[in-house]
């Protein structure tokens, strides 16, 4: 797990601010929804997948959509850009985090 931690970290999170101020597991990062766009668009260009996205509010679960819900690939970015929109929809202030799906050949 520290290798996909570090790949995320190093090519996903970088120059973002983890709001996770201990609402949830330390190892979990919370973004906002500006900040939680870029983390989509690099995930989408670097090729990792996403396995859910989970939003909180005011420091509660808020709501959760998985890829299964949408196409059986979790590196199909079409999937988590359209769940993402229906939260933006939505127009609550949500902080966003995300399970990832990180292929081996990434992580060399």
């Amino acid at each position: 797990m520290k290798r996909e931690e570090a790949f995320l970290d190093t090519c996903i999170f970088y120059g973002l601010q983890n709001l996770n101020d201990g609402f949830d597991a330390p190892g979990i990062k919370y973004f906002s929804e500006d900040d939680f766009e870029k983390v989509l668009n690099r995930v989408k260009e670097q090729g990792p997948g996403i396995l859910g996205i989970e939003p909180w509010k005011n420091g509660a679960f808020y709501q959760v959509m998985v890829y299964e819900d949408f196409t059986d690939d979790p590196a199909d970015s079409n999937w988590y850009m359209q769940a993402f929109e229906k939260f933006k929809e939505e127009k609550e202030e949500l902080q966003y985090a995300a399970s990832y799906f990180i292929p081996g050949n990434l992580l060399k």
